[in-house]
């Protein structure tokens, strides 16, 4: 009996090890498959988010380029037509002799500082006409709001703050929107800070290949604004050099240099030991020193501050970048021409190089308000090179109003990682709520619907413009001047403003909007005696003729000026009326047109 109790016990045992065996094999799987389920589930809210992601970038980007369309100008601007004849003459003639001017009654010396946006222009203007160039200004103004949009989102990691910050920007630039050569280095300057802060972060070569070949295609672009494109890597080298200055120890090392010089012509050894306890304490003072920098670099106040050994590649990538300035038909222009143009006085009679006043640009002034109010009376936190580029920038946005475009393209990344770090801190909710609503296909319809209805309204009234300004540009005027007069054997005076669309024409003028063409620094040699440039300055002799502020007799007598083309309403309109040595042979729309009786003709 006690045998088989012992094996019936034996059993029971067996079959109890056997069950909890089992049971710990299926709580393993159960565990296995929740894991699994937990895997599988978080790589589908990657793929879900990555693709939310993925729709919020395109609604954007659609978004963007509707409202960048529709803030761009059909109205052809004046310097476009300069740009158009000069790109004919490229496309025709080539890039061989770019050194003296073709349009003009002076046969003044002259450096293209732009030839390969207007060979570009021309080319669109060859194959679509006017609307061409329209059609180009929306693309290149959609691909620019693109770019700030993605700068913006590199840096912040926002895709709601981008956009909004995104459509502000585009905004802002709204009035430099135009078929000029600068809307095309509007985008390669956000191209080259998108490259440095890509290259900071990965030091990847493709980023300094890029960071080279921007230079150069500036240099043939618009060269005039090529040393700016230098200026960019100012604020990253600034923040570099200051963090290193203040790791390097400066005081410290000077102090304990001059103890230990102090020790070495010491010959008492209790004053000896005085001083080796004095560089000891100095020496635990600096080590406290720099745990509470570390410590504060961590976690700083209020300016993020970071020591980056790619920025000493940064410099070297400069170096090499240097050497595109020479790689472009105008030699040293590049160099020397915005130099030129800010000594020459052609910068303090053109709007866009005079300071800048708030109350006359209230949209600036409302958004330098929003970053004071951030700066100011919130936590945020902003990086050294960040605060270097937006005091930078603002400060030359006051001295010459054209940096406003720089401030806007260049400064919005800044102000969305601003807001960024507001909103997270205090409501992110709200902006992965926004996020998740434009992400899906109801609030994809709503949003695009949205902006269509407001681009819509926006671009109506430009659709109803001309491609040209009858009312700005001699239109008519040049018609019965090509029809009437030997425009080869007439020297024709004419205003600033419309010069460049009797170029255009075919009609040799006195000034159009090149304006650095006509100032001694650009068509003259430098006096070591005097320190000037030795020159004609026909710039200032047209305003002061056109604004009767000189002799207007004398002056045209010194240009030998045959005929005067004037806007109805100008003074010297009005007094030439009274001048019986003045005929007016044209009346017509907003134009006059004179013929100077004393006037001797010349032959060309």
């Amino acid at each position: 009996m006690n045998t088989d109790s012992q094996e019936t016990q034996n059993y029971d045992k067996k079959e109890e090890n056997f069950i909890h065996e089992n049971k710990e094999k299926k709580e393993d799987l159960i565990d296995e498959t929740k894991k699994e389920e937990n895997i599988s589930n978080k790589n589908k809210e990657k793929k879900n988010s990555k693709l939310k992601g993925i729709i919020f970038h395109i609604v954007a980007i659609i978004c963007i380029s509707l409202f960048c369309a529709a803030i761009s100008p059909k109205t052809l601007q004046n310097d476009t037509f300069y740009t158009i004849t000069i790109g004919k003459y490229i496309f025709n003639n080539g890039c061989s002799d770019l050194t003296k001017d073709l349009y003009s009654i002076h046969n003044l010396p002259y450096t293209y500082p732009h030839w390969l946006y207007d060979l570009g222009m021309y080319v669109i203007y060859h194959n679509s006409g006017q609307f061409g160039i329209y059609l180009s200004t929306i693309i290149l103004s959609a691909i620019l709001g693109i770019s700030v949009y993605t700068l913006c989102n590199k840096k912040s990691k926002n895709k709601v703050i981008s956009f909004v910050v995104t459509i502000g920007a585009m905004y802002l630039i709204k009035s430099f929107i135009a078929a000029r050569a600068q809307l095309v280095t509007f985008i390669l300057f956000v191209w080259t800070i998108f490259a440095i802060e890509k290259f900071l972060e990965t030091k990847k070569k493709r980023y300094a290949i890029l960071l080279i070949i921007i230079p150069l295609l500036i240099a043939n672009l618009h060269c005039a604004v090529w040393p700016f494109y230098f200026v960019l890597f100012l604020p990253y080298i600034g923040e570099y050099v200051l963090v290193s200055l203040e790791d390097l120890n400066i005081w410290f090392r000077i102090k304990k240099l001059f103890l230990n010089i102090k020790k070495k012509f010491t010959k008492k050894e209790e004053n000896k030991a005085k001083i080796e306890e004095k560089i000891k304490q100095i020496t635990v003072i600096k080590d406290e020193r720099n745990r509470k920098v570390k410590k504060l670099r961590k976690n700083p106040y209020r300016i993020k501050v970071e020591k980056n050994h790619a920025v000493l590649l940064l410099i070297a990538i400069m170096g090499v970048a240097f050497f595109t300035g020479f790689l472009n038909p105008a030699g040293d222009g590049a160099f020397t021409y915005l130099y030129k143009t800010m000594k020459g006085n052609t910068t303090s009679s053109i709007n866009e190089h005079l300071p800048l006043t708030l109350v006359e640009n209230t949209e600036f002034s409302f958004t330098v308000v929003i970053f004071l109010l951030f700066l100011i009376f919130t936590d945020t936190k902003i990086k050294l090179h960040d605060l270097f580029m937006l005091g930078g920038i603002t400060y030359l946005s006051f001295k010459t109003r054209r940096q406003v475009s720089m401030f806007a393209i260049l400064c919005s990344p800044i102000l969305a990682c601003i807001v960024t770090y507001v909103f997270e801190k205090y409501d992110k909710e709200t902006i992965l709520k926004i996020e998740r609503f434009i992400s899906g296909w109801f609030g994809t319809i709503v949003i695009v619907c949205l902006f269509v209805i407001w681009c819509t309204n926006i671009v109506k009234p430009t659709l109803k413009d001309d491609y040209i300004d009858t009312s700005s540009y001699p239109v008519e005027a040049s018609d019965w001047i090509l029809e009437n007069l030997d425009v080869k054997n007439i020297r024709l005076f004419n205003e600033y403003n419309y010069g460049s669309y009797l170029l255009y024409r075919g009609i040799p003028v006195f000034i159009d909007s090149r304006c650095d063409l006509y100032s001694p620094e650009f068509n003259g040699t430098y006096n070591e005696e005097t320190k000037k440039y030795d020159g004609r300055d026909i710039f200032s002799d047209a305003l002061n003729m056109a604004g009767v502020v000189k002799n207007y007799e004398e002056k045209f007598e010194e240009y030998k000026v045959t005929h005067i083309i004037l806007y109805q309403n100008s003074k010297l309109a009005m007094i030439l009326e009274e001048d019986s040595n003045y005929k007016e042979i044209y009346n017509k729309g907003n134009f006059k047109i004179f013929e100077r009786l004393s006037a001797e003709k010349v032959e060309n």
